[in-house]
């Protein structure tokens, strides 16, 4: 039987994601029959005439039903790129966000050699810091399957990062770090997400109470206790958790400082452990 060819792939799988209202529907589909074809973007427009093999046909096809069914396009390909590089994702972890490259730029000024990563999932913080600062990098998280694809990310991108499975920072001792950075849970349990979010992150990675602080209340007074005096603790923040953020820093922090993301929400706050 004829298969379909690369231009009538794309113009189907473009009406299918339309009609399902996923978001970027032509986007989409070029990204999926990339996948299923193992090549460029680029290939696709210039080869619009080649048919697609059966197990290429058959790929595409179950990527489409995927997406549509709501499974995120990272999940689909098991990749998102972070900081340049590319990063294994499965359904074990969170997918790496463009805003979170805002917590490296803003703790690689600090020149810390003694980093600790709280919440590795895909071991994206933890993997960019060890390479952009040639410093070993201690990463926890309390998912094994978490630390299982950090692990494999580590390997693949060459990066010394030692994981240590725990809750929070509760394996670690007193003032073994100069920085503590953290991409936390911080969605509210009665937050509107995303059906692609809700339905297939994972839960422990996002929520965090009623409020979304759950974890900042747990995490901040566990740093102060791991960071030396002059250490620094760099978090990633929700939407609106900035002015719960600061009320817990009142005591034993200084030099608090704010970036915002470039929707102009504050998304990271970094502050200094007092002497």
């Amino acid at each position: 039987m004829p298969f379909l060819d690369i231009r009538t792939a794309l113009r189907q799988g473009t009406e299918l994601l339309s009609a399902s209202r996923t978001e970027a529907p032509r986007l989409t589909a070029e990204v999926l029959l990339c996948h299923a074809l193992d090549c460029e973007r680029a290939y696709l427009f210039a080869h619009p005439e080649q048919e697609l093999r059966q197990v290429e046909w058959l790929h595409y096809g179950r990527y489409l039903h995927e997406r549509i069914q709501g499974k995120p396009t990272q999940y689909i390909m098991h990749a998102q790129e972070f900081y340049g590089r590319k990063f294994r994702v499965t359904r074990d972890v969170l997918i790496p966000r463009p805003e979170t490259e805002h917590l490296i730029e803003a703790v690689l000024p600090l020149g810390a050699r003694r980093i600790i990563d709280v919440g590795c999932g895909s071991g994206a913080i933890a993997i960019t810091l060890a390479l952009e600062t040639a410093t070993p990098v201690i990463s926890t998280d309390i998912s094994l399957a978490a630390l299982a694809v950090a692990a494999a990310n580590a390997k693949a991108l060459g990066a010394r990062v030692d994981l240590v499975a725990c809750d929070l920072l509760a394996a670690l001792g007193n003032e073994s770090a100069d920085l503590v950075v953290s991409n936390p849970p911080y969605v509210s349990t009665a937050a509107d997400l995303p059906r692609e979010v809700r339905h297939w992150e994972p839960a422990q990675a996002l929520f965090a109470g009623e409020d979304g602080l759950a974890i900042y209340r747990r995490l901040i007074p566990d740093a102060a206790r791991v960071l030396a005096a002059g250490g620094w603790l760099a978090l990633e923040l929700g939407f609106d958790s900035l002015a719960g953020v600061q009320k817990m820093l009142v005591c034993d922090w200084r030099d608090i400082r704010v970036t915002n993301d470039l929707a102009g929400i504050a998304r990271v706050l970094v502050c200094q452990k007092a002497s």
